[in-house]
C-alpha cells in the first residue's frame, strides 16, 4: 500500500484542499505531488464523483488550483476535483530541465518508450491507474467508478487522448485551447521525437497516434452518441495562431468518425487568450457540463 504524505491542508470553497505527496512506481519512485479537494456533502457516507484536472506547459499541480476558479463550482455540484503535477521531478536526466516546452513541466501524459526517458517519463500511467489506485487505498471519500477529466493545453491534449483511449473509465472530457493534432505540431514532434521511440516512416509515425486526439476521434470504436467531449479556444490566442492547437482538426476528426455536436462541442470563444483569465472564465461552465454526466 502506497503511503500518502499530506503536505498542506486549506479550507476553500466548500470544502478543503489537500496536497498529498507520494513515491510514485510510474515514475521511476520519484516523490510526485497531487492536490485533492473534496467538498462538504449533505451525505457523508456517500462518495463524491471526481473530476481530473490536468494542467498544461510549465506548470505543476498547484496552477489550476490557484488560478482556474475551479472550486466554487465543483463544491456547488459536489465534485471532488485532482489536481496532479504535469511531469516528474528531479529524475536527473540530461537535457530535461533545457527548454520550457519538453522535459521538466512537460511529461504531456505519455507513457515514454526512448531508453533515455522511460524510467520516470510515465504520466499516462500516473494518472490513469497510479493515482486512482492510490487514493482509493486512502479512503478519502472519492467515487472512482464515476470519473470524468479536464484539462488546459498540453493538459487539454492529455485530457482527450485518456479520454477517447479509456472509455470505460471516464464519463466525458473537457479542454481548455488543447492540443488537438500534436502529432502534427511543433510542441508535439518535439515531445514524440525525444519520448518515444519511433521506428516506423509513416507520417505521421504509428507510434505518436495513439497520443493524438484528432487520430484517436477519428478512428474511434464506439457506439454513436456515446462521447461527452467539450473543447473550448479563444479566438485571440497566440498559440492558435502559430498553429500548435489545430481545433480544427478535431472537427475534421467528429465529422470523420460521424459524431455530432451532441457528443463532440468544438466551440471558439471571441476575443480570449491562452491564460487562466480564459479558463476562469469558463470553468464553472465546464464543471456543470462534467457534473450532468457524473450524476445523470
Amino acid at each position: 500500500m502506497t503511503k500518502l504524505e499530506q503536505v498542506s491542508s486549506n479550507r476553500v470553497s466548500t470544502g478543503t484542499l489537500t496536497k498529498y505527496a507520494f513515491e510514485s512506481t510510474s515514475l521511476g519512485g520519484l516523490k510526485t505531488n497531487v492536490n485533492v479537494f473534496v467538498p462538504f456533502t449533505n451525505k457523508p457516507a456517500s462518495p463524491v464523483p471526481v473530476l481530473f484536472y490536468l494542467a498544461g506547459l510549465t506548470c505543476n499541480e498547484d496552477t489550476g488550483a490557484q488560478k482556474g476558479g475551479l472550486f466554487n463550482k465543483a463544491g456547488e455540484e459536489g465534485l471532488a476535483l485532482v489536481l496532479p503535477d504535469t511531469s516528474p521531478r528531479g529524475a536527473g536526466i540530461e537535457g530535461e530541465d533545457d527548454d520550457w516546452d519538453f522535459g521538466t513541466g512537460a511529461g504531456f501524459y505519455l507513457n515514454a518508450t526512448a531508453d533515455k526517458w522511460k524510467k520516470h517519463y510515465n504520466m499516462y500511467d500516473l494518472v490513469v491507474e497510479e493515482i486512482p489506485k492510490v487514493l482509493k487505498e486512502a479512503d478519502l471519500g472519492l467515487d472512482f467508478d464515476k470519473v470524468s477529466i479536464m484539462g488546459h493545453s498540453m493538459g487539454g491534449h492529455g485530457a482527450l487522448t485518456l479520454y477517447l483511449k479509456n472509455l470505460d473509465k471516464y464519463t466525458s472530457a473537457s479542454a481548455f485551447a488543447p492540443a488537438c493534432n500534436p502529432s502534427r505540431t511543433p510542441w508535439g514532434t518535439k515531445a514524440f521525437q525525444n519520448y518515444l521511440l519511433t521506428r516506423t516512416r509513416s507520417s505521421p509515425p504509428s507510434e505518436w497516434t495513439p497520443y493524438d486526439a484528432s487520430h484517436l476521434l477519428s478512428s474511434i470504436d464506439a457506439p454513436k452518441g456515446s462521447l461527452r467531449m467539450l473543447v473550448d479556444t479563444g479566438s485571440a490566442d497566440d498559440f492558435l495562431k502559430k498553429g500548435q492547437l489545430e481545433p480544427d482538426a478535431l472537427k475534421e476528426a467528429a465529422k470523420a468518425s460521424g459524431r455530432g455536436e451532441d457528443e463532440v462541442q468544438i466551440r471558439l470563444q471571441d476575443g480570449y487568450d491562452h491564460s487562466y483569465y480564459f479558463i476562469s472564465t469558463f470553468s464553472p461552465e465546464h464543471i456543470a457540463f462534467h457534473a450532468k454526466h457524473l450524476k445523470a
